[in-house]
């Protein structure tokens, strides 16, 4: 029987990374319970004199209309991930199993895409909604993720994987290729379409400069950049940002914990090779 060799200073290296990554989210949590005194003491406290001080949160909460954010995010989130969803396994399926001219050329271009930062998309997009009156609602906030070039990517590898006999099998039981995608393929890549439901939520929920400049009506703003709202208005109380930080972490973090097998997974699918 081997030994399992023990590596002590490889486990005590990432115990400290993983200290120092996570000692800016305990902060944030300790802060948001700091009076203001505490939070300009010298030396500096590390914990609050009680945990049953909510002055921060209430100020967050009256500064700033999170109810309305949480609605318009979890709104931006759906609309994403569906669009993502549909959108992306057709692409997916059509650039992994069907033959067509400029197959490979569409392909590249989906993947240029991925490469350029999704900041060189701004102005088009911008003027696209502005000729169609859609700023300051919450389609603007969906808008850019109506197409994902990564969902395609994700899901082209997922079809890839999976055995030419099952389509085979479709055929021969008198599938055209809809019902072959519908029926049989699609239901086999249930695991990368979590994973990419997830991802597309965990970057919705992220942005921040797309949703500022489409929407500057705050009650049509999502969290990130109702945020720097608060920014603005708490300037002088870090302890009342901090609180709303956290509200706006929370629901990010339950998501993570509830679907933590599909992050996983869907960084490993990234690279299947077909």
């Amino acid at each position: 029987m081997k030994r399992k060799k023990h590596y002590p200073a490889v486990h005590l290296a990432l115990i400290l990374a993983g200290i120092v990554m996570v000692f800016p989210f305990i902060w944030m949590i300790l802060s948001s319970f700091k009076t203001i005194g505490e939070q300009m003491s010298l030396p500096v406290k590390i914990f609050p004199s009680s945990f049953t001080y909510t002055e921060n949160y209430r100020q967050a909460l009256q500064a700033v209309p999170f109810v309305r954010l949480y609605v318009n995010t979890f709104l931006m989130i759906a609309g994403r991930c569906i669009c993502a969803v549909l959108f992306s396994s057709m692409a997916g399926y059509g650039f992994a199993r069907l033959h067509f001219p400029g197959k490979n050329l569409l392909f590249s271009l989906v993947l240029i895409q991925m490469m350029v930062p999704s900041q060189v998309f701004i102005i088009p997009q911008y003027q696209i909604l502005s000729e169609l009156g859609l700023l300051n609602t919450v389609f603007a906030l969906i808008f850019p993720g109506l197409v994902s070039a990564y969902g395609t990517f994700l899901l082209r590898q997922q079809y890839m994987s999976l055995p030419k006999e099952l389509e085979e099998a479709a055929v021969l039981d008198g599938c055209n290729p809809w019902q072959t995608f519908a029926k049989v393929m699609f239901p086999m890549t249930k695991s990368g379409v979590a994973a990419l439901g997830v991802f597309t939520a965990l970057f919705a929920w992220k942005d921040l400069m797309w949703p500022l400049i489409a929407n500057n009506d705050i009650n049509q703003m999502s969290l990130a950049p109702g945020l720097s709202v608060l920014q603005g208005v708490c300037s002088t109380n870090r302890g009342a940002l901090m609180a709303g930080s956290v509200i706006a972490t929370v629901p990010m973090i339950i998501l993570y914990s509830i679907f933590q097998k599909q992050f996983m997974e869907g960084i490993a699918q990234t690279g299947i090779k077909g």
